[in-house]
């Protein structure tokens, strides 16, 4: 059993007490008083240690609550996940929210928080080497949550202490600059490296040098690629920013402390069929993952204590590009790859297909119910099935096919869930550790900010790129891959190592919460007009055989579409395959949020200094 170190009671209680509703919303709600607090550096670490719910999912809900449902809702807003509704985001359709909060991004809580801290801390009498390691947490967490911000927004207000009601100036000032607070953020992580303890010296679950430093890699790399392919010339650079995520990333590829791991079942209550194993999904369901090497940093989970949903369901569905993304066990696309036996069946589909698709699409390989005996049932709970009678012995269990109430698209997203019969039917119980920085990351990051430069040789992927592959025993990526004869169309053309390189970080990274932001930093919003990204699988008289008559006939039948002469599942049965919300221009409003009628109105009465975002007005 895992001994977790964060303090979860006493620093949820603290948040509690010093917490403002916005940035108009000035008296804190104090349940400890201010006057009495501050006074020893436990103090300071226990307050601290309140911020770590932002590592879960999407962080704090307007009621200062972790919403650990959100984790089940990672990379919903892409071209790779399916949801139950068309996403107004996507197809255009999104409407200002009139009021700031949580759901409308413009929230400003976290960070009153934070700079209460920063203008109280000093009242503590200690040492500089006492203090500044829990002042590294503090700025470490307002680096974090104003990322998101200009992601979110472009240019917003910095802030470095809490605003009261006789700030004014502050209060309705107009928003910083992107790069000015860019560099604002890139100040508080290097100053998070600098104090922050190294690895071995830090409390299970807390932050360290290097989770600082591959954060920093991440905000790095976002924006170098974002400058780049949205052809900004500001400073700091595409290419200073490119090289300081390399440089970030080999460093901690130089401490030897990581590594890519290809392990055991054991831990993960997952059992692989013989030629099939989980060496990459048994990463995502472990109790404990702070002894996982390929861990930079996990969020703790602790049963009773603090649990998640994520373990029962991977979400509706998954798209036909992403299924198509997958690469044949060859190293070619399959486009281009004689050993692609098509779709017509899923089993065709995924025949000699790169292994991480059956570890994260549902197959006849996974999921399996552990039974509490400890048998082995293939897909026992799915019940639009024909008839079949799994054998309970190991290794002798029937398939039956993937579920189409479980999934609207027929590719059923795995990754993430739990054989575990009591996980999968754990409602918020689920107490299995979350990656919030892995090393493949990192690898990522390294190989993609090197080709970006014209610096990625073999020797780069080799420690890169292969290193993934090597996990899952797939054909080498070399410097000059065969392009693509079916390619995905970005709006631009890249070199074919690139999209090898994308084509990775798509696969290996898939349903973490990376897809949206990677398409918007690339300015490669065309992948959505793909109609696959919103069509299921392909329905053949084959499939339909597999399933009982009303899956495909009569009032609840799915709904079908005919496409370049095939039949598919159709999502969105309201929407065109060439839906002109999908669509987007060259200056799209959408690239950032629009900001709330009422801070608008609100600024309006002083000076009007808050403008709207672009296209919002």
């Amino acid at each position: 059993m895992k001994t977790k170190h964060i303090l979860l009671g006493l620093s949820l209680g603290l948040l509690g007490g010093f917490t403002a509703c916005d940035v108009t919303d000035l008296d804190p709600k104090d349940s400890i008083t201010d006057n009495s607090y501050w006074n020893t550096v436990s103090d300071l670490e226990n307050y601290a240690k309140g911020f770590y719910m932002n590592l879960t999912g999407k962080g704090l809900r307007s009621d200062g609550s972790e919403n650990l449902d959100d984790l089940n809702a990672l990379d919903e807003r892409s071209d790779d996940r399916l949801v139950a509704s068309p996403d107004q985001w996507l197809f255009n359709e999104w409407v200002i929210p009139s009021e700031a909060n949580f759901d409308s991004k413009w929230y400003w809580n976290n960070i009153r928080n934070l700079n209460y801290f920063m203008t109280r801390y000093q009242r503590v009498n200690a040492t500089e080497s006492e203090v500044n390691p829990v002042v590294a947490v503090i700025r470490f967490f307002r680096a974090f949550d104003y990322f998101d911000k200009i992601k979110t927004f472009g240019d917003v207000p910095w802030y470095e202490k809490d605003l009261t009601t006789a700030d004014i100036d502050e209060l309705y000032k107009a928003r910083d600059d992107r790069d000015f607070v860019l560099g604002k953020i890139i100040e508080d992580l290097e100053f998070a490296i600098e104090w922050l303890p190294e690895k071995s010296a830090a409390e299970v679950g807390a932050l360290h040098k290097d989770a600082a430093r591959t954060f920093l890699a991440r905000v790095c790399l976002h924006y170098g690629t974002y400058k780049k392919y949205h052809n900004v010339s500001t400073s700091p650079t595409s290419q200073e920013l490119l090289q300081k995520a390399a440089t970030l990333a080999k460093e901690v590829m130089d401490s030897g402390l990581y590594d890519i791991v290809q392990g055991s079942d054991a831990g993960a209550n997952q059992s692989a069929f013989a030629d099939y194993p989980l060496y990459y999904a048994n990463q995502f369901t472990q109790e404990d993952l702070t002894t996982n090497k390929e861990c930079i940093l996990a969020r703790v989970f602790e049963a009773d204590v603090l649990t998640h949903n994520l373990a029962r369901s991977g979400g509706v569905g998954l798209s036909k590009d992403f299924a198509e993304s997958f690469l044949c066990k060859d190293g070619l696309p399959i486009a281009n790859s004689s050993e692609y036996k098509g779709d017509e069946t899923l089993d065709d589909e995924m025949a000699n297909r790169d292994p991480r698709m059956y570890q994260i699409i549902d197959s006849k390989y996974r999921p399996y119910t552990v039974k509490s005996n400890g048998l082995r049932v293939v897909n026992s709970g799915i019940d639009d099935k024909k008839e079949f009678s799994p054998s309970e012995e190991p290794g002798t269990n029937v398939h039956s096919a993937p579920g189409l109430t479980g999934t609207a698209t027929g590719y059923s997203p795995i990754k993430l869930v739990s054989a575990s019969q009591s996980q999968q039917d754990a409602v918020k119980t689920s107490s299995y550790d979350w990656f919030v920085f892995r090393y493949a990351e990192i690898l990522l990051i390294y190989a993609e900010a090197k080709c970006e430069l014209g610096e990625c040789t073999q020797a780069v992927l080799d420690e890169t790129i292969n290193k993934l592959r090597d996990r899952v025993e797939m054909k080498h990526l070399t410097v000059s891959p065969v392009a693509d004869l079916n390619p995905v169309d970005y709006g631009y053309s890249i070199t074919p190592l690139l999209y090898e390189i994308r084509r990775e970080r798509r696969i290996e990274l898939a349903l973490e919460g990376f897809r949206y932001d990677d398409i918007m930093r690339w300015n490669a919003m065309k992948l959505f007009e793909n109609p696959k990204t919103y069509l299921g699988m392909r329905v053949t008289d084959k499939v339909k055989a597999l399933y009982q008559p009303e899956v495909f006939e009569g009032s609840t039948a799915r709904d079908l579409i005919e496409y370049n002469g095939k039949t598919y599942i159709r999502m969105y049965s309201g929407k065109s395959l060439n839906e002109a919300g999908r669509k987007w221009t060259g200056n799209d409003k959408r690239l950032y949020y629009p900001i709330p009628t009422s801070q608008i109105t609100l600024s309006a009465s002083h000076g009007s200094l808050l403008k709207q975002n672009p296209g919002w007005e």
